[in-house]
């Protein structure tokens, strides 16, 4: 008796010290069970504006104002790219999309050629899935790929990047229905729930890129509306709905209080170049049929730029975090300076996983700063680049930005061969309004030649297993 006592009285002090040491670590506990999940929801061209908690007219998010609302808002979050692809990629391998030559979407094989792209993003990254695996995570993607293309048969899919589950569009084989997204994410949560695993979901939305596929339920909702305003806003709460049925899982499966969820975007809205455009039925190779350019009302909530800009209105988008009783509810972060590319080295340490000496991190932790802590600050650059066309095209005056760089408060904009830049300072001038390149000559000289340095470390071409068979065809 006198053995079983001592037994369970020396477990009892085990268990005791390995309580303490997953507090003093926290969030990184030893437990498979115990680990965070995470789900990172990525929309497709929603632009900061476009939230009602964001202050947009006529678009209803009540299921993202709630993270908000249970969350923090962070706004100075910026993606790596004003377009798709890239973007998606600095996400997946939390380093600059210039490292692997893609400037640009994936499109067909003749296209990604004449812009000196890869076909697809080099399974051999380092990826968000691979290192969370040896945590004991599962993995899946559900929603839109475009780190390759449907129409390059032969391109490798979400599998072959780590992910233990995927249905995906803008990817070779099967395309899944865009509006299957959340209800497929659904069950894979429930599975991991049952195994008792922790996981990792992209919940990569389709809203509200082109085309627009509307359902008459919520065309209804907006029926008030101009006709091609109530698409937008229809696809929009379509959107919104499927990521409250994802929350409100969460919540059925006592899942919440352990489950960060993040919600953001690739990139800033899109815009027809012509304003006066009529609304007319497209059709995507991925998605089917829906609605054209004409519908593509988003705005950037007084940012400059849009789409495919490296000005604000193209990379600063929404991001907001819940994480109940680890990030703070209901807070606004107007000062930390968080980036796409730091999602990785982040959700790694959350996980508990230490990067390998071998992984070149372009992005850093961001732990402390979702928690609330405004004394972190940026050990890191931020840099941008991207095919642009100078002088700006008079339809699209902000399209001109070929590098970017941005450094604690200061942000400077450059063409091509630097014959012209512009220097902002964020914090007093997030909207870009006053270039300061005149007055604070210095600066702008450092951070030009802090250009020049990071372009002379970038891979002149793709390199790698990234390469169609399609490219032999086009050669002969």
């Amino acid at each position: 008796m006198n053995s079983k006592i001592n037994l369970l009285f020396w477990l009892l002090i085990i268990g005791g010290n390995v309580c303490s040491a997953g507090a003093a670590s926290e969030p990184m506990e030893t437990n498979a069970e115990s680990k965070p999940n995470i789900i990172f929801i990525f929309a497709d061209d929603w632009g900061w504006g476009d939230l009602s908690c964001h202050g947009h007219p006529y678009v209803k998010t009540p299921n993202i104002d709630r993270l908000a609302k249970e969350g923090t808002d962070f706004h100075r979050f910026s993606v790596a790219s004003g377009v798709c692809s890239p973007s998606r990629a600095a996400v997946m391998t939390g380093q600059f999309p210039a490292r692997y030559n893609i400037d640009g979407h994936f499109a067909w094989v003749p296209s990604n050629a004449g812009r000196n792209m890869p076909d697809w993003l080099s399974t051999d990254a380092p990826t968000i899935p691979k290192f969370l695996k040896q945590a004991g995570y599962r993995s899946a993607h559900f929603g839109k790929w475009h780190l390759a293309n449907n129409m390059i048969p032969d391109s490798p899919v979400p599998s072959a990047y780590g992910y233990d589950q995927y249905g995906a569009f803008n990817c070779a084989g099967e395309q899944m229905p865009v509006h299957e997204d959340a209800r497929q994410t659904i069950k894979f949560i429930e599975s991991c729930q049952q195994e008792k695993k922790p996981f990792f979901v992209n919940l990569w939305v389709h809203e509200p890129h082109t085309p627009f596929h509307t359902v008459p339920k919520y065309r209804w909702r907006f029926q008030d509306l101009p006709v091609e305003d109530n698409v937008f806003a229809s696809v929009l709460s379509h959107a919104d709905d499927r990521i409250g049925e994802v929350l409100d899982a969460l919540d059925r499966l006592g899942l919440t209080e352990n489950t960060l969820v993040i919600f953001s975007s690739d990139n800033g809205p899109a815009r027809s170049q012509k304003p006066d455009a009529e609304l007319t039925l497209m059709n995507d190779t991925a998605t089917g049929c829906g609605y054209g350019i004409a519908a593509a009302k988003g705005i950037t909530a007084g940012r400059k730029g849009y789409k495919a800009s490296l000005f604000e209105g193209g990379v600063g988008v929404p991001f907001i975090a819940r994480w109940p009783g680890k990030i703070a509810a209901g807070e606004m972060d107007k000062t930390s300076m968080l980036s796409a590319v730091d999602l990785l080295p982040t959700f790694c340490e959350i996980a508990g996983v230490s990067l390998p000496e071998t992984y070149a991190a372009d992005g850093i932790s961001q732990l402390k700063a979702l928690q609330g802590d405004g004394e972190s600050t940026r050990s890191k650059p931020l840099f941008w680049k991207a095919k642009s066309r100078w002088p700006a095209a008079a339809h699209q005056p902000y399209h001109w930005v070929s590098y970017a760089v941005a450094v604690d408060n200061w942000k400077l904009v450059s063409n091509e061969d630097h014959s012209h830049f512009e220097l902002y300072d964020l914090v007093a001038d997030p909207y870009e309004a006053m270039d300061l390149s005149k007055s604070k000559t210095e600066i702008a000289k450092s951070l030009l030649k802090k250009i020049e340095e990071w372009k002379s470390t970038l891979p002149s071409t793709p390199t790698g297993d990234v390469f169609s068979s399609e490219r032999t065809t086009m050669k002969n």
